[in-house]
């Protein structure tokens, strides 16, 4: 288990030193298919570039939108398998140029917020309202009736699609979940909204490579839903690539997103059901709160100040469950101090 940086487009030598400096070892970078047509070579002298600053490309993360061009593929249509042959020929460009993990989304409306909240001193964090954000926002795909079992019969002729793609390249792939968790915006429902959802993901193809981009912070949004029942799940079944280590208030319908030691979600406890369901890849800080004069971070990393304080804690909570094991139990630092000296 080890924490990791997310970056868009390609970092600069300043970003890479930084981040080289901080003892970052794994970096996230935004894009893939739908964002930009990225070819073989560009990934490779991506690939090459964070490791002359001896850190790895763990993973690319991206979803193609159906606004630009692959509306066939996400709800079926005449051109879904050209423009899945496309998709086809774009993951295996990742996976042979050497990237190990594909996160992407089957989110039509991309992710929704509606309003800003202030949280700890004044800090402002995105918050959602199910019933003021759907009474507002126009549909998407206008005079479109979309239902979920046509999204559903297209999702699962993707999977079957890529899965095999993905094998043969070495490269994992995986969806992000609904965001927010909820049953439709704009008239366009919302699959990956629930633990039975992912359940029926993974059973679409028995693979490592067909997994999930497990967002935490969405988990935890979703009603009804145990998020250390859900880690333990697909912790245990090795479907969880890489997590978004983030915290919220609360559960959708309505919800707010806070600093990573303030929502809901005892943060060290979930730490813990990771490493006991044998979970070992890399958590990402995300959706962190906007602090006082923060300022994006060299690369569109976000508020950097706020980021910072999540990689701090996230490298921590590894560090502290990490000794948990090596020392049979939760450990006394205090004791641990003194016994050194």
């Amino acid at each position: 288990m080890e924490p990791m940086v997310a970056l868009r487009g390609t970092p600069t030598d300043e970003v890479l030193q930084v981040l080289a400096q901080f003892g970052v070892e794994n970096i996230l970078v935004y894009g893939g298919p739908g964002v930009a047509h990225t070819k073989y070579h560009e990934y490779v002298s991506l690939r090459m570039k964070i490791e002359s600053f001896g850190m790895k490309l763990a993973a690319i993360e991206g979803g193609f939108s159906p606004q630009i061009e692959y509306h066939d593929v996400i709800f079926g249509g005449s051109r879904q398998d050209e423009l899945i042959e496309d998709l086809l020929e774009q993951v295996r460009d990742m996976g042979r140029a050497g990237i190990p993990i594909y996160g992407y989304n089957w989110m039509p409306n991309s992710w929704g917020r509606a309003q800003a909240t202030i949280v700890r001193g004044g800090a402002l964090g995105t918050g959602y309202d199910y019933e003021w954000e759907n009474s507002r926002r126009p549909e998407s795909f206008p005079g479109e009736e979309i239902t979920e079992d046509q999204m559903w019969d297209a999702l699962e002729y993707w999977i079957k699609a890529v899965t095999p793609v993905a094998e043969e390249v070495g490269m994992r792939c995986g969806i992000h979940p609904e965001d927010p968790p909820v049953p439709q915006r704009g008239g366009v429902p919302g699959l990956f909204r629930s633990f039975d959802a992912f359940k029926r993901l993974v059973e679409i193809t028995d693979s490592d490579y067909n997994a999930i981009e497990f967002c935490q912070g969405t988990f935890s949004e979703m009603p009804g839903e145990d998020i250390y029942e859900m880690i333990d799940y697909f912790g245990k079944r090795n479907k969880i690539m890489y997590v978004h280590f983030r915290n919220v208030s609360g559960q959708a319908p309505s919800f707010n997103e806070e600093f990573i030691n303030t929502g809901y979600v005892d943060m060290k406890k979930a730490m813990r059901t990771y490493r006991d369901a044998g979970f070992t890849g890399n958590f990402i800080d995300d959706h962190c709160p906007l602090m006082v004069d923060d300022e994006d971070f060299p690369g569109n990393l976000g508020g950097y100040r706020s980021r910072l304080f999540a990689q701090g804690y996230i490298a921590g909570v590894i560090e502290s469950v990490k000794k948990e094991v090596e020392y049979g139990g939760p450990v006394d630092m205090s004791k641990v101090v003194k016994g050194a000296n």
